[in-house]
């Protein structure tokens, strides 16, 4: 069983510190937007961004999804996550997913935002993986795991064969989530780490 770390009142299990991971979209094509039992979990008030902003990512999604969204909504509550999530197509895609010419899966969300037509990124759960956030609000409880999925095993190999591990390939989204001084505390934490190995 994997040890845990605690940063600024956070729980992160010691596979985001010392495990590998860095995307393989050439390998699996976005496989994580189309496959999976439950929608992009949101966070506290990311539904209400999203419907905020719908109107300008809307362009950016394809003809299903938007059918998907208008009558599901933008978010659907799924009991085996506790909690609300993006909603799905009949066949398990994310209602937000879009392909690139290449065959490789992109979401629309983030399509917006590198145009610069929304500030708003993507939901962070999508931003943060292969790290999932585990949560108790009633007991203020945050937990940071890695989460193995087969799919993902190309990206595992070439994390370590580049050196990158989940927390670094994750910086970014960290970042947003928590601040750079938590990333800072959890890479001293990683680095104390691996000299006590």
């Amino acid at each position: 069983m994997s040890a845990v770390v605690i940063v600024q009142d956070v729980l992160v299990s010691e596979a985001v510190l010392t495990e590998h991971f860095r995307c393989a979209l050439e390998s699996c094509k976005g496989a994580c937007c189309w496959e999976g039992d439950f929608g992009a979990p949101l966070e506290p008030g990311e539904a209400e961004t999203l419907a905020a902003i719908y109107e300008d990512i809307k362009p950016f999604l394809r003809r299903k999804g938007i059918n998907t969204i208008e009558m599901q909504g933008l978010s659907v509550f799924y009991k085996g996550l506790d909690g609300a999530g993006t909603p799905l197509l009949p066949n398990g895609a994310c209602a937000f997913l879009t392909f690139e010419e290449n065959g490789i899966a992109k979401c629309g969300i983030e399509k917006a935002w590198e145009q610069g037509i929304t500030d708003f990124q993507k939901p962070i759960s999508c931003h943060l993986y292969p790290i999932r956030v585990a949560k108790n609000e009633e007991v203020d409880f945050e937990a940071l795991n890695y989460d193995v999925w087969d799919i993902c095993s190309a990206a595992c190999t070439a994390g370590k064969k580049e050196k990158i591990r989940v927390f670094e390939f994750a910086q970014a989204a960290i970042v947003r989530k928590y601040g750079e001084d938590f990333y800072e505390e959890l890479a001293a934490a990683a680095k104390y780490l691996a000299g006590n190995r």
